[in-house]
């Protein structure tokens, strides 16, 4: 079969407006081949003295916690690891053992959220453990390392931003 060769589709080649363009859309990339991303919702947590940015994936757990913002508590740490109980009560959501610098989970045996900024003590290696399977529910923006000067029974506040 015969016919022109179609250059292969390269996204980053192309100018805003042309078909095939990524497009801006706030925390969100649009592919309009593809076709809209899941929806990240913004946070800002704030664990002491610190604040970072963060967002929210399109999971139910995620939206869940999003309806209870503003979320205030008391945190803790475990390695480097800050979570604390946020009185809900929700189901395991595709549970991951081993989440990513960053991730931030929720835990459903503690009814915790739950923000992994290095290891834990379960980690083996360079992977981050949380003690058992947690529903990654979204991610810090930015460098979550920042968060390693937070002690254990800092005030911890999440809320839309």
């Amino acid at each position: 079969m015969g016919g022109p060769e179609m250059a292969p589709h390269t996204p980053h080649a192309t100018r805003p407006g042309e078909p095939g363009a990524l497009r801006d859309r706030g925390s969100q990339v649009w592919n309009p081949i593809s076709g809209p991303p899941a929806r990240m919702k913004a946070i800002k947590i704030t664990a002491g003295a610190v604040s970072v940015a963060a967002e929210l994936n399109d999971s139910r757990t995620a939206a869940a916690i999003a309806a209870a913002l503003p979320i205030q508590a008391r945190g803790q740490t475990w390695g480097d690891e800050i979570y604390f109980d946020i009185g809900l009560a929700l189901a395991a959501e595709a549970p991951r053992e081993v989440v990513e610098l960053g991730d931030l989970g929720y835990w459903p045996p503690g009814q915790a959220f739950c923000i992994f900024f290095g290891p834990t003590p379960m980690s083996r290696g360079n992977e981050i453990r949380p003690a058992s399977a947690v529903n990654v529910i979204g991610r810090v923006v930015g460098d979550p390392r920042s968060l390693k000067s937070v002690r254990s029974g800092a005030r911890v506040t999440i809320e839309a931003s």
